[in-house]
């Protein structure tokens, strides 16, 4: 596929019989052999939701995946905790994205842009249901890094390369007063 063609992009749950994973390749080695090899284990065991992007239905463009988690207050700065009026639970409900990857096919076209905000719309959307006081990603790098905290995610106490977005914050870029 031609790199500079525009495409319209769908999110949609991932399905090993529809979607082509082996022509799935990223920057990093980990994330390509899971969605190869993996993704399908996890989403039968129930402990992954997959979603990918994808212009046809058939290639896949990048994925995410999303999980149920918990966070301990004491990885959250104390000032965040009470501006967020969080209560002292010994651990806190969160969304976890695993992981997020773009293909290199698909480079410079958005598509993590798209993904980081599917995830952040689906956690939202979840949280409804099943209870999350924030979206959790650990970085793979300082890009990843840097691309995280452009849209507001926040280092985590005592470790480094995990991040957190509140959902409350979360909520309100997606709030429209017209919905």
């Amino acid at each position: 596929m031609a790199q500079n063609q525009a495409y319209k992009f769908k999110i949609e749950p991932f399905d090993k019989k529809k979607h082509d994973r082996t022509a799935f390749s990223c920057e990093h080695d980990a994330l390509t052999t899971y969605l190869r090899q993996q993704a399908s284990q996890d989403i039968a065991k129930h402990v992954a939701a997959v979603f990918v992007l994808t212009p046809d239905g058939r290639t896949i463009a990048g994925y995410y995946t999303l999980s149920q988690y918990a966070v301990e207050p004491s990885q959250i700065p104390p000032q965040l905790l009470h501006e967020l009026r969080l209560p002292k639970y010994p651990r806190l409900p969160a969304t976890l994205v695993g992981r997020l990857a773009r293909s290199l096919e698909f480079r410079n076209q958005g598509v993590g842009r798209q993904l980081l905000l599917s995830a952040l719309q689906q956690s939202l959307s979840m949280s409804r249901t099943i209870a999350s006081a924030a979206v959790v990603v650990d970085a793979k790098d300082d890009r990843a890094m840097m691309f995280y905290q452009e849209y507001g995610f926040l280092r985590m106490l005592d470790s480094p390369n995990r991040l957190f977005l509140p959902m409350r914050t979360i909520q309100q870029a997606f709030y429209h007063p017209s919905d």
